[in-house]
């Protein structure tokens, strides 16, 4: 399996810089799709991901936010969602999936095919996507599936590897 394609995102909210998914290798990733205006997103979506935010360390998790708006263009803008963000006090990184010049659907929705909102991406240590799972998670089974992926070793950085001997 090979790396998972880059997020094709607008801006960063809540981040110092861009972030890219080549950068959380060595992390186990998990991606809320969300928009500011779904039921599901705002109720359990964003609750969830906070949740992960605070059970797990971010040596072991990344949690990301990706507004991906196919509806309701006009009130989605990047000054709600900042409020949007504030409001529901949100402290991890949220991208702007970046629009579409020809259809609704903006770039990364399309490329990853999502369905729809909420829809949770899980990225293992390697940037492989491992789930895209639609809809309301419960969260035994989303823990089920972080403690499976974080119990995965991490891969090993070559680059620091001499003579069989590996350093940290």
């Amino acid at each position: 399996m090979s790396a998972a394609p880059e997020f094709e995102v607008a801006a960063w909210l809540n981040a110092k810089g861009p972030v890219s998914l080549a950068a959380l290798r060595g992390k186990v990733v998990a991606v809320y799709a969300f928009q500011m205006l779904c039921p599901g997103c705002v109720s359990h979506g964003i609750p969830q991901a906070k949740r992960l935010r605070q059970a797990f360390g971010r040596d072991e998790l990344e949690v990301l936010g990706l507004h991906t708006v196919f509806e309701h263009h006009a009130v989605m803008t990047p000054a709600a969602l900042q409020a949007f963000i504030h409001e529901y006090r949100i402290d991890f990184p949220v991208g702007i999936d970046q629009p579409s010049n020809t259809g609704a659907l903006p770039l990364t929705m399309a490329h990853y095919r999502l369905r729809g909102t909420p829809t949770l991406l899980l990225f293992d240590r390697q940037g492989v996507l491992r789930e895209q799972l639609f809809g309301i998670v419960e969260d035994l089974r989303l823990g089920a599936l972080l403690g499976r992926l974080v119990a995965e070793a991490a891969p090993v950085d070559t680059a620091r590897c001499n003579d069989g001997v590996c350093h940290i």
